[in-house]
């Protein structure tokens, strides 16, 4: 099959999920991915063939982004920080705007005290992609993490076979946030440098704007916070950060764009000081940090 075929064939069966361009792009994408092919490669040489041993893997990848699946799942892998996290239906898709979390957690941090003093909690840790890139950007931070997900805690743990030896792995526990005595108990405490948490936010009546390679296969459970309170999960933290922030800690928790100044508001309630809206990349207000 010739690669030009494939890569049209393959845009067309998914014109109806993503605009024309995405489509696009995910093909090429793919095709650089798994035949190691330039995007321009059937421009430039259309006469090129998919190669004939991964032809048939190949179609039954597209039967599967056909049907909404997300391509990093269909992939088994994906880029966080420099870094390749395997991904599956297990927890959510690690979001390139979740690495401007990572980087300002890294920026709070700097200076307080040497690294291997740190002590960081991780809540909600889903992939593990944050716990990990603050354990291996900072080479010797002690990093508890925690999720609801004992499947998505498997996947977590097994992230990295091979790290530095200075690094050290981050432990990985399980904790329903909305416990908070439950949390507490189970990350044994008393005193974090730094609390990290990208919890479920999206509320219920949103599920009528998302894609079905979001709402048909990322676990809901990490998507979607309670219809009654869809601050939950940031009120449970704000309870957990009180009794887990050590003196001089900070904070830096992901949040709903559409929900920014309520949230920051439960953590100036809470008491906490320098309570700040942080945007991601394209300038939206998607973080809240907070210091105690």
């Amino acid at each position: 099959m010739l690669l030009k075929d494939f890569i049209k064939d393959g845009t067309a069966s998914l014109s109806s999920l993503y605009p024309q361009e995405e489509a696009r792009s995910i093909m090429n994408f793919y095709c650089s991915e798994v035949f190691g092919f330039p995007s321009y490669q059937h421009i430039t040489e259309p006469s090129t063939e998919v190669p004939a041993e991964l032809l048939d893997q190949a179609l039954e990848d597209m039967r599967r982004l056909a049907a909404s699946e997300p391509l990093q799942y269909v992939l088994g892998y994906t880029e966080f920080c420099g870094r390749t996290y395997n991904v599956d239906a297990r927890a959510l898709i690690p979001r390139a705007e979740t690495e401007v979390l990572c980087m300002k957690a890294e920026e709070m941090v700097a200076g307080r005290k040497p690294a291997e003093q740190l002590k960081i909690l991780d809540l909600c840790t889903g992939s593990g992609c944050i716990a990990w890139t603050l354990a291996l950007d900072l080479p010797g931070a002690s990093v508890i993490a925690t999720d609801l997900s004992k499947e998505a805690l498997d996947l977590a743990s097994g992230q990295f076979k091979r790290i530095s030896k200075k690094a050290v792995r981050p432990r990985f526990v399980v904790a329903d946030l909305l416990d908070v005595d439950g949390t507490v108990e189970a990350v044994g405490g008393p005193y974090f440098d730094l609390i990290t948490a990208n919890p479920p936010y999206v509320q219920p009546s949103e599920k009528p704007e998302m894609r079905p390679n979001v709402l048909g296969w990322e676990p809901h459970m990490a998507i979607f916070a309670p219809d009654r309170d869809p601050l939950a999960f940031h009120r449970a933290i704000a309870v957990t950060a009180s009794r887990l922030l050590a003196p001089n800690g900070c904070a830096i928790v992901e949040l709903n764009t559409e929900l920014a100044e309520e949230t920051a508001a439960v953590f100036a309630d809470a008491g906490f000081s320098s309570v700040q809206i942080v945007p991601d990349w394209f300038d939206r207000p998607r973080f809240v940090s907070f210091e105690r």
